[in-house]
């Protein structure tokens, strides 16, 4: 079970790279993320760093490679669908990609579960395709 989302903007990869890895910053996706709280002590690019966004979903920054340019992280608890009593292991992937040929990036973002009581790849895909419009958008 899982989501696929993916898009390519029109921006060199280490700028869209320094803006997505930063676990603690969405300034990008204002429309989308309307507040995000940075949770417990660690910092934006440290394993383990934790965050609420929109008041609602609590997520654990899992990873993240600098040299891959990818990170994951754990979505704990959330509304509706992605609830704790809903859904079970749900790990989210970004991972960004020089596109050579035009110095633009690609970016993909996924997410898989272990189980759930239904309706997750109904609520998340939304969600996504927003994160990532937000971000074609930020770089146009």
């Amino acid at each position: 079970m899982g989501c696929y989302h993916s898009v390519t903007v029109n921006a060199p990869v280490d700028q869209v790279w320094d803006t997505l890895r930063k676990f603690h910053d969405m300034s990008w996706c204002p429309d989308v993320i309307t507040q995000l709280e940075p949770v417990g002590d660690a910092g934006g690019t440290e394993t383990g760093a934790k965050r609420i966004l929109n008041g609602v979903f609590h997520e654990t920054l899992l990873t993240l490679d600098d040299k891959e340019r990818t990170f994951s992280y754990s979505i704990d608890d959330g509304p509706e669908a992605v609830s704790k009593e809903n859904v079970q292991g749900y790990i989210g992937e970004v991972r960004v990609f020089p596109v050579t040929d035009n110095d633009s990036t690609f970016v993909l973002w996924t997410s898989r579960w272990d189980s759930s009581g239904g309706g997750v790849q109904e609520f998340c895909d939304p969600i996504y395709r927003a994160l990532l419009g937000a971000l074609k958008s930020h770089f146009a």
